[in-house]
């Protein structure tokens, strides 16, 4: 499965809803579930921005329909990029000098 890193800013709403926050993320890891992807870890962070979320799914299609359920809830504002581990950074790099 792909890796997904999130970041996450509240909106207006989001921050009158903050007490629900941790419920909110419960629900996603939930309903990331039903669509065949892994919420593996939600952080709520200090600086630029509030939050950071880890994502496993099998596909960039299927990452964008949960980043698009939890964006319609309106309550963040979300960034989100591909990230690679090692194994799959060497099987990338492999194919660079390819002649």
């Amino acid at each position: 499965m792909a890796t997904f890193i999130t970041t996450i800013k509240f909106t207006q709403q989001g921050v009158k809803g903050i007490d629900d926050s941790t419920k909110r993320a419960a629900a996603l890891k939930t309903a990331a579930k039903k669509l065949g992807a892994k919420v593996t870890n939600v952080y709520w962070t200090l600086g630029e921005y509030d939050g950071l979320l880890i994502m496993e799914a099998p596909d960039d299609e299927t990452a964008t329909t949960v980043l698009l359920h939890l964006a319609a809830a309106g309550n963040v504002h979300t960034t989100t990029c591909r990230a690679f581990t090692a194994a799959e950074m060497d099987k990338i790099v492999a194919k660079v000098h390819v002649s």
